[in-house]
């Protein structure tokens, strides 16, 4: 068990009673897009965020949605699979029309502090391509030069070597997360992707001696073929690669959602009592190798600035993952990508055919998005303050959107009562926390406060008195 602020406890019962450690994607809810949110939109939200006393900084994501080969167990929803390097050449055309259109809206001096690349597999582009795509994005925003920046990308090490890597390393990037998720020949096979431990510790020794400032490691558990002494052998390897991040997410067999699941043998799939076992002995295992549980499925050093970030109460997230970069406003290039501008989420064309034909007609490929009123802004911040630190004052959180904890958050605070008699969460008067038994099971914490949750549950809403008690101050009477 991870010691300190990053202390969990695994207890079966209750991650089969709520489920696996899940994703909460943004630290946020789950926001219903809708398509009468256009391009027009999207310009006046970053018209308004311009007009901020101090505008954010920017994130910049950049989907490349092309794999070489499948993968079984893929529900990235990656458009295209496709050995055709004319296909880039396609798809950065439009990319850099989406480049010049939106980049000008935002004013110059608002900086790229966090460049992330990911979708299919963002190495499907040669250096060459990655160099003109870096050097487009450098002209049209104001890329940061702090040492503290974050540009990361994902890449497939089996399309990848040293001089890849090292390449990558001139261009800017100093953050890389490799593709594992199982170093076992037999599982390799019945997910499709054979993957050699040679080529995964070239990639990764690349990119240490490139100075790339962190170095992650992406691994999946309840795979075909899975069990424990197979996932054992994969950890020593992973934890023998020394990473300083580790993701660690269960797989999730949704055949009539995503394609290649198909192809996926359900009688190699271990049951519900051998997934809880292998997510077991991957805690059990990670933390005697010296890494902490963050949340979200990520593990990392006890030293990573994500770490120190957390115990500090400086911990952020985004759409992805956390972050030490602060508030930032989101700006997803590529198609299927989301960005998030004030009070504003927008959603490009999920379709290369939807995403091109709206750039060849000078439009931004925005298909969907909304924007969010107070309540869903309040919840964004309740939500990734548990997410990020575990606890929340209750009485400051008051003050700061001028409500009434208790009285706001009555009917989420009835939902809260299992978990609350289960021990994830304690509630006083003037605090809200997680538990050790909670860690592993944010998700969960985070739904009570989700309200498009109950939306969906059919739990009615309340009304939202503003009035003083004990721990939540009328601000009026400050």
């Amino acid at each position: 068990m991870s010691q300190g602020f990053h202390a969990y406890e695994f207890d079966p019962a209750l991650i089969a009673r709520y489920g696996a450690a899940e994703r909460h994607a943004d630290c946020s809810t789950a926001l219903p897009f809708h398509a009468d949110f256009d391009e027009a939109a999207l310009r006046a939200a970053i018209r308004d965020s311009n007009e901020e006393p101090i505008p954010r900084p920017l994130s910049v994501q950049v989907s490349v949605p092309f794999c070489l080969t499948p993968c079984f167990y893929c529900d990235s929803g990656c458009e295209r699979l496709t050995a055709d390097a004319t296909e880039a050449d396609r798809y950065l055309e439009r990319l850099y029309r989406e480049i010049g259109l939106i980049a000008p809206l935002f004013d110059r001096d608002r900086s790229v502090r966090e460049l992330q690349f990911g979708g299919g597999t963002s190495n499907f582009l040669d250096i060459a391509r990655m160099r003109e795509l870096m050097e487009s994005l450098a002209r049209h925003f104001s890329f940061s030069h702090e040492a503290s920046r974050d540009y990361g990308i994902e890449i497939d090490p089996r399309f990848a070597d040293a001089a890849y890597v090292r390449a990558l390393g001139e261009l800017g990037f100093n953050r890389v997360s490799v593709g594992v998720h199982d170093f076992d020949p037999q599982v390799q096979q019945a997910i499709g992707r054979i993957q050699s431990l040679e080529r995964t510790r070239e990639v990764i020794e690349a990119a240490r001696t490139a100075h790339f400032r962190s170095i992650g490691v992406d691994l999946i558990y309840g795979m075909p073929k899975q069990g424990l002494d197979r996932l054992s052998h994969t950890l020593a390897h992973v934890v023998a690669l020394a990473p300083d991040r580790i993701t660690v997410c269960g797989y999730a067999h949704v055949p009539q959602m995503f394609t290649p699941q198909r192809q996926v043998d359900v009688a190699d799939l271990p049951d519900s009592a051998t997934r809880l076992a292998l997510l077991g002995h991957v805690l059990e295992q990670l933390s005697g190798a010296g890494y902490v549980y963050l949340g979200m499925n990520q593990f990392v050093r006890v030293d990573d600035e994500l770490a120190v970030a957390q115990r500090a109460g400086r911990l952020r997230c985004n759409f992805r993952d956390y972050s030490t970069q602060g508030e930032c406003d989101t700006v997803g290039l590529g198609l299927g990508a989301i960005s998030r501008v004030g009070d504003c989420y927008s959603q490009n064309a999920r379709d290369l055919i939807g995403y091109y034909a709206a750039l060849d007609a000078g439009r931004l490929p925005v298909a969907r998005g909304l924007m969010v009123g107070e309540d869903d802004l309040i919840r964004r911040e309740l939500v990734g303050t548990l997410m990020c630190r575990g606890e929340l004052d209750k009485q400051a959180f008051g003050r700061r959107h001028q409500l009434l904890f208790d009285k706001y958050f009555a009917r989420e605070r009835q939902r809260l009562r299992p978990l609350l008699a289960d021990g994830l969460v304690q509630e006083d008067a003037c605090r809200l926390r997680v538990t050790a038994r909670g860690r592993l099971l944010l998700h969960a914490i985070a739904r009570c406060f989700d309200a498009h949750a109950r939306e969906v549950a059919h739990i009615p809403s309340t009304p939202r008195p503003r009035r003083s008690d004990p721990c939540n101050i009328d601000p009026r009477t400050r």
